[in-house]
């Protein structure tokens, strides 16, 4: 299969690209931690002095789960509390629309990348990510990423907290709606952190590193990542990259 831009792509089956979200495609700074702040404090009724890591690509459930033990909350308590704060943390983060919109960011070459990969009609793009799904639109919506990526196909962290279980959980989405198999033949992560590399290597599909984050490119490469690009902004470099590991050649 040949793109409208000339790069050569797979002749055989459509590529699921599984983008991340956070520093991948977009970095919303401090607003996540103000989120668990307020949600912690609600639930647990005091407020909390250590936060989650920044930047792990960790799933939210497992985030909330460290979040609450971080804090002295006794293990017996975590079944109780932990669904109480999944459940919160969207609406929370609605409360925070406009900050998204006015202290968020793109990464570099996101918003071209993201175009370039929805454009082509041999590749299926939607989203891997840690968010809950909820939490992923409240930031596509506000960066006006949605409508390059099909929400309704991706794997998210509200469908499971294991990381690399969210890959088949995006096959099985993406089959059922093409009614064309996705196997690690045809499927390929897009990610900044060392948890998108583990999702990939785990779950089943060839991931791309982007050092947007707080990963570099040689801990990246480490790590186990099939090909990490500089940055989004070569768009034919990614395009290239994304056909290299879903070659029959591969």
């Amino acid at each position: 299969m040949r793109s409208n831009d000339g790069m050569n792509m797979p002749d055989s089956l459509p590529v699921l690209v599984l983008w991340d979200i956070d520093r991948t495609l977009l970095y919303v700074g401090d607003i996540d931690r103000q989120v668990y702040r307020e949600t912690f404090a609600e639930v647990v009724g005091r407020p909390a002095e250590r936060l989650p890591p920044r930047g792990t690509g960790v799933t939210m459930p497992l985030a909330i789960r460290g979040l609450l033990l971080d804090n002295g909350v006794p293990e017996p308590d975590i079944p109780e509390l932990l669904p109480l704060m999944v459940k919160l943390l969207p609406k929370r983060l609605a409360g925070h629309s406009e900050a998204l919109r006015r202290e968020g960011v793109l990464m570099p070459g996101a918003a071209a990348a993201l175009s370039a990969v929805h454009d082509h009609p041999g590749l299926v793009p939607t989203v891997v990510t840690g968010n809950l799904r909820a939490n992923a639109l409240l930031k596509l919506d506000a960066f006006g990423l949605s409508r390059f990526v099909d929400t309704e196909i991706g794997g998210y962290a509200s469908d499971n907290d294991h990381r690399p279980s969210l890959v088949a959980i995006a096959q099985k989405r993406a089959q059922a709606k093409h009614g064309i198999s996705f196997t690690r033949a045809n499927t390929v992560i897009i990610g900044d952190s060392l948890e998108d590399v583990r999702t990939g290597r785990e779950g089943g599909a060839p991931v791309l590193g982007v050092p947007s984050g707080k990963t570099s490119t040689q801990d990246l490469k480490e790590a186990g990542a099939d090909v990490v690009l500089d940055s989004l902004e070569d768009v034919p470099r990614l395009m290239d990259a994304i056909a290299s590991v879903t070659s029959p050649h591969s």
